[in-house]
């Protein structure tokens, strides 16, 4: 075992250079608390397994070996295994400990710093449940006018996708407009209120997406443009599937490194 050193800012230990606690090879890490420590765990496990340093199938170290080495409370390394756990990568087996389910694309963490990951996750989770009753709602709701800009700001994401440049702003503005079209102001201040962080996530699915291929960034639009449809026939069941659907898929695109579409 390597000698140990303070974590910066948490008056704990560390292993130092030469020691990876978690691979027990080469050490990249440094626990900071300008993020919560679990989150910044997060994504210390997660650049392991992006970087291929621990591997799909291959058992994590145990709680009590990664409080030791990342000089962590039990709380905070379960609340980080938690976190990986609902967003696919780890998975618990009874008894036995946790266990690598699958490697997210490299762009994951080249688009976003890792230790960010864990909360751009959360910001998916919750717009899923704040925009599957906005799409419903638009769909009861709209009017000629909600109509025509949902359609506006669909078509100018479509225009971005096929020249395969950046669409984040097109992207929320069709979110955006959905929101309004529910004929909520109070859906529409929640969605203003986390446009920072929500413009973030969609940055880092756009970018991955167009590193993928021209079916990847087809599919984007068409899940774009199926929610649109839904509200226009006036289908509230179908616009909540299909905007759940979508926001479903772009979790599954940032966090599995196997999947194309």
């Amino acid at each position: 075992m390597a000698p140990t050193a303070p974590i910066e800012g948490t008056g704990t230990t560390r292993q130092t250079a030469g020691y990876d606690p978690l691979t027990m090879e080469t050490p990249k890490l440094t626990i900071r608390k300008r993020k919560s420590l679990s989150d910044q765990l997060y994504g210390q496990i997660l650049e392991q397994i992006v970087s291929g340093a621990l591997q799909q199938g291959e058992k994590l170290p145990s709680e009590n070996q990664i409080c030791s080495a990342f000089g962590v409370s039990r709380p905070v390394v379960r609340d980080a295994l938690r976190k990986l756990q609902e967003d696919g990568l780890v998975e618990a087996r009874r008894g036995v400990g946790s266990f690598v389910l699958k490697r997210p694309p490299q762009g994951l963490i080249d688009y976003a710093s890792a230790g960010s990951v864990s909360g751009l996750m959360r910001t998916i989770e919750a717009r899923t449940v704040l925009e599957k009753a906005t799409a419903r709602l638009a769909a009861l709701r709209a009017g000629p006018r909600d109509l025509a800009r949902i359609e506006a700001t669909l078509e100018a994401l479509e225009a971005a996708m096929r020249a395969r440049a950046p669409a984040r702003d097109a992207d929320f503005e069709f979110h955006l407009a959905v929101a309004v079209a529910s004929g909520n102001e109070v859906f529409v201040t929640m969605l203003t209120a986390i446009r920072e962080t929500m413009e973030q996530t969609i940055q880092v699915a756009q970018d991955i997406t167009r590193s993928g291929s021209q079916s990847r960034a087809d599919q984007v639009a068409r899940e774009h443009r199926q929610i649109y449809e839904a509200i226009l026939a006036r289908d509230p069941d179908a616009a909540e599937l299909t905007m759940g659907y979508h926001l479903l898929q772009v979790r599954q695109r940032v966090t599995d490194n196997a999947r194309d579409m």
